[in-house]
C-alpha cells in the first residue's frame, strides 16, 4: 500500500492500510489535537530528524494487560531490597531527555527529536503525558514515559542507568494501573525484555477493538502519584 502524505487537515486514514511494517503515513505535524487523534486510532509518531513526520501502526501490537504482569525472581528480589526510589511525574522533562540520548543497541541516533520532546512535554502539562522515575540516592538512573488516555497507557520510551532501573519503574507503574482499573498498556513495538515482563504480541484488528474499548473510559489526567 502507499504512504500517504497528509495534510494540515486534522484526519488520518485507516491504519488497516499500513504496510506489513507498519508505516502508513507522513506529514501533519505534532499538535496536541493530532498526537490524540493518533493514539485514539492506535497510530504513533516515529521518525528521526532527518525525516518527515512519519506514522506507524505496526501488525502485529505488543500489549501488556497488566494483570499479566510477569515479575522474575530477580527482579522480585531487587523490588525488595528497595535499592530503588520510585516516583510519578517528578522529573518528566529529565526523563524524556535521557530517553533520547540513551544509545540502544543497532539504532544509531534518536526518534526522538526536540520536536518531539516539545510536543510531548505539551501533552504532560496538560495531563495526559506521564513519567515514572527510579532514584538512587537521589540521582535519576531510569525511567519510562508515556500518553493515557481512558484506560489504555501508550509507553513511549524508557531508560536506564543502572541495571534494572527502567524494569522496576515499569513494574510499579503496571502495578499502579492495575489499582486505577487500566485494561492495556501498549508497549507498540516487540522487544525482548517485554516479552520477559508479560507483554504478548495481537492482531492490529484486535489491538484496535480493546483499544476502542479502552477509551470509553474517563482519562485519568493532571499529575500521577504513586497509592500508598
Amino acid at each position: 500500500m502507499p504512504v500517504f502524505r497528509l495534510t494540515n487537515k486534522l484526519i488520518f486514514p485507516p491504519p488497516e492500510l499500513a504496510e506489513d511494517d507498519g508505516l502508513f503515513a507522513a506529514g501533519g505535524d505534532l499538535s496536541e489535537k493530532r498526537i490524540l487523534l493518533a493514539y485514539s486510532m492506535g497510530i504513533f509518531p516515529w521518525y528521526s530528524d532527518n525525516s518527515p513526520i512519519l506514522w506507524w501502526s505496526p501488525d502485529p501490537r505488543l500489549i501488556l494487560i497488566p494483570e499479566e504482569l510477569k515479575i522474575s525472581r530477580s527482579l522480585k528480589q531487587t523490588i525488595k531490597k528497595g535499592i530503588f526510589r520510585v516516583t510519578m511525574d517528578a522529573a518528566f522533562d529529565s526523563v524524556i531527555k535521557n530517553c533520547a540520548v540513551i544509545r540502544r543497541k543497532g539504532e544509531r541516533g534518536t526518534w526522538i527529536t526536540d520536536e518531539m520532546i516539545g510536543a510531548y512535554t505539551k501533552l504532560h502539562r496538560a495531563g495526559l503525558a506521564h513519567s515514572v522515575e527510579s532514584w538512587v540516592e537521589g540521582k535519576l538512573v531510569g525511567g519510562l514515559y508515556g500518553v493515557s488516555l481512558g484506560s489504555a497507557f501508550f509507553g513511549e520510551s524508557m531508560f536506564a542507568k543502572k541495571s534494572d532501573a527502567s524494569k522496576v519503574a515499569f513494574v510499579t507503574l503496571v502495578q499502579q494501573l492495575i489499582k486505577w482499573r487500566f485494561t492495556i498498556v501498549d508497549c507498540q513495538i516487540t522487544t525482548g525484555h517485554l516479552i520477559n515482563l508479560g507483554a504478548k504480541e495481537v492482531s492490529r484488528s484486535k489491538f484496535i477493538k480493546m483499544l476502542n474499548t479502552a477509551l470509553r473510559a474517563t482519562t485519568k489526567k493532571d499529575k500521577w502519584d504513586i497509592d500508598q
